[in-house]
């Protein structure tokens, strides 16, 4: 059973917060034991090419850090152990909806002139004590834009970065 708290779908417009309380108090209970940041997955998905999309996930019960990364015409979802930092999964995104999503998500940081990276740090410097735990880009008016998740206590919210 793969229950996903962040966001429905890795690719997926992001939520302005979760759908209840439960769900933000479930990440932010799980995030407790977390070593790993948003910046260190995206960071860690360089080995398998530009990171376009990370989120924090509740997997089974367990929380895992998923990042999508696109590298000439493939798209790879690499999925690391908050805990160690250590990537224990990297896949081909096979799916038509996620492959849907990843070129979406490509084309946007095709524009982008901020690195996914920098925008999260930004979003979380203004938000002093958030922690963020989804990154999505996206086109909007041509402009590429990040939202950002960011999780404080068990309040959950988006911010919309500008990646150029």
């Amino acid at each position: 059973m793969l229950v996903l708290v962040a966001v429905a779908l890795p690719g997926a417009s992001p939520p302005s917060a979760w759908a209840d309380d439960e769900d933000a108090a479930a990440m932010a209970a799980a995030l407790k034991d977390a070593t790993l940041t948003l910046q260190d997955g995206l960071k860690a998905g360089e080995r398998e090419g530009q990171p376009i999309s990370a989120q924090f996930e509740i997997d089974e019960g367990k929380l895992r850090l998923s990042v999508y990364t696109s590298k000439g015409d493939d798209f790879t979802e690499v999925v690391a152990d908050p805990k160690t930092g250590a990537i224990v999964k990297s896949a081909k995104i096979a799916d038509a909806d996620e492959l849907s999503d990843a070129a979406d998500q490509k084309a946007a940081m095709a524009k982008a002139t901020v690195s996914l990276v920098a925008a999260v740090d930004m979003a979380v410097k203004e938000n002093t004590g958030a922690l963020a735990v989804a990154v999505f880009p996206d086109l909007r008016d041509g402009h590429p834009v990040a939202d950002v998740t960011l999780l404080q206590g068990t309040t959950a919210k988006t911010v919309t970065k500008k990646l150029e």
